[in-house]
C-alpha cells in the first residue's frame, strides 16, 4: 500500500534525511552529506529561510518502507523580486517507480495549489542560492561542493508526471596543469585597459568583516537582473558566510574594482566535496582521519559564484576573475576547475568559459509545472 505522510516529527525528518544513503548505495559518485549538517539545515531555528517562506517536507511508503521523499516550499524572496505568484518543491528522492514519484509529485502540487500559487518549480534544496536543479547529463564524475548528484531515472520520472523543462544549467570543466601565455596576455591587456584591481579577500579580521560587506552590496546589485535571482536576506547572507569561511580559501576569494569603484567580486572553493567522500555522512575519529588525508589530496575547485555590476560588464573582468582563480588555484594542486552554473542563455559567460578552453560536463535542469486555479 502505498501512501504519503507529511514530516511531523524527529524519527521521520531522520528517515528524510537517510533515506539517500539507501538509494545511492551502489552509486560511486554520489557524495554523502554530513548528516548532523542536514539535521541542522531542516532545522527552522538555524536555517534563515524559514524566516521568509514555508517548508513542509512528504515522506513516501510503501509497505511500510519509507522509497521516497519531496519537500514543497514557498519563496516570498523569489516572487517579490520577479512579480511572480510560483512555488516550488527539491529533495526529491524516490525508488524507480512512477507511481510512487506521482504520488509524492501530487503532494508538493496540491500544497502549492492551496496556497494560490499558479506553477510549480524545481528542484529547488530550496532555493537557487542552494543546490537546485536535476542533473540529466554527466553522471560519470562526482559533483563538486554545493552541487546534486541526482539518479538516471529521475528525469524519467519528472518528465512521466508533466514536469517541463523551464531553463538549462551548465558547469563547465577546466583541467590543465599551467595557464597558457596567451589567456596571460589577453588578462594583462584587459586589466590595463579598463584600470581593472584585482584583490584577495584580507586575511585580517578587520577587514575581513569590510571586505565581507562589500560582497554581499555587489551581489546584491550585480545579480538583480539575472533569470531566477533571489536576493539573500541580510540572515541568509551571514548564515551562508558562517558555513563558508571554514572552507574558503581567502586567495581564491576575488574582489575587483574600476577606479576604485566596487566593480565585481568571485568566490571559487576549493572542492571539499573530494572530503566529504571519504566521511560517508558521519563525523567520528576516523572519518576525520581519513578527511585530513584526502583534504592534502584536493585537486579540484570550484567557482561558485560571480558578479559584476551591471555598469561594468563587458570588460572582460569575468576573465580577469578565472585567470587568477587558476593561477591562485595551480600551485595549491587544483588542476581541475569548475565554473558553475551557467545559464543556458548566458552567452557571454559561456564564451568566457571557451575561451579558457572549458567544456560543458554536466548539465542540469529546472522543471516547471503549471497549477490551473479553480
Amino acid at each position: 500500500m502505498l501512501k504519503i505522510v507529511p514530516v511531523d516529527n524527529a524519527k521521520q525528518l531522520k528517515s528524510f534525511i537517510m533515506l539517500p544513503f539507501e538509494l545511492y548505495k551502489n552509486d560511486p559518485n554520489w557524495v554523502a552529506p554530513l548528516i548532523g549538517e542536514q539535521k541542522k539545515f531542516f532545522n527552522p531555528k538555524k536555517n534563515p529561510y524559514y524566516q521568509h517562506s514555508e517548508v513542509k517536507l512528504f515522506l513516501a511508503y510503501l509497505d511500510n518502507n519509507v522509497v521516497g521523499r519531496i519537500s514543497a516550499q514557498s519563496n516570498t524572496q523569489h516572487n517579490k523580486e520577479h512579480k511572480e505568484n510560483i512555488g516550488f518543491f527539491g529533495f526529491f528522492e524516490c525508488i524507480e517507480n512512477q507511481a510512487v514519484a506521482n504520488a509524492l509529485f501530487d503532494a508538493a502540487y496540491e500544497w502549492n495549489r492551496y496556497r494560490g500559487f499558479t506553477s510549480m518549480r524545481g528542484p529547488m534544496n530550496f532555493s537557487v542560492n542552494q543546490e537546485c536543479g536535476l542533473l540529466v547529463d554527466g553522471f560519470e564524475t562526482p559533483p563538486m561542493v554545493m552541487m546534486r548528484h541526482d539518479l538516471r531515472y529521475y528525469q524519467k520520472l519528472y518528465e512521466g508526471y508533466g514536469l517541463t523543462k523551464t531553463m538549462d544549467l551548465y558547469a563547465y570543466l577546466s583541467e590543465r596543469n599551467e595557464m597558457p601565455e596567451r589567456i596571460g596576455k589577453m588578462v594583462d591587456i584587459l586589466t590595463k585597459r579598463y584600470r581593472v584591481k584585482i584583490r584577495s579577500l584580507s586575511k585580517d579580521k578587520k577587514q575581513l568583516r569590510k571586505d565581507i560587506e562589500t560582497v554581499f552590496e555587489i551581489y546584491t546589485k550585480a545579480w538583480e537582473y539575472n533569470w531566477g535571482n533571489v536576493p539573500m536576506t541580510r540572515a541568509e547572507f551571514d548564515h551562508i558566510v558562517e558555513e563558508l569561511l571554514p572552507i574558503a580559501d581567502p586567495e581564491m576569494v576575488f574582489i575587483a574594482e574600476v577606479d576604485g569603484n566596487q566593480a565585481g567580486f568571485s568566490l571559487a572553493l576549493p572542492n571539499y566535496n573530494e572530503v566529504l567522500k571519504v566521511m560517508h555522512g558521519h563525523v567520528n575519529p576516523i572519518t576525520i582521519v581519513k578527511a585530513l588525508i584526502a583534504k592534502k589530496r584536493m585537486s579540484s575547485a570550484r567557482v561558485v559564484t560571480m558578479g559584476i555590476i551591471k555598469e561594468y560588464q563587458g570588460r572582460g573582468i569575468d576573465s580577469i576573475f578565472h585567470y587568477h582563480s587558476y593561477t591562485n588555484g595551480l600551485p595549491k594542486g587544483y588542476f581541475k576547475g569548475e565554473f558553475s552554473w551557467v545559464l543556458e542563455t548566458n552567452a557571454a559567460m559561456m564564451h568566457v568559459a571557451e575561451k579558457l578552453d572549458a567544456y560543458i560536463y554536466k548539465t542540469y535542469r529546472i522543471y516547471d509545472k503549471a497549477i490551473p486555479q479553480k
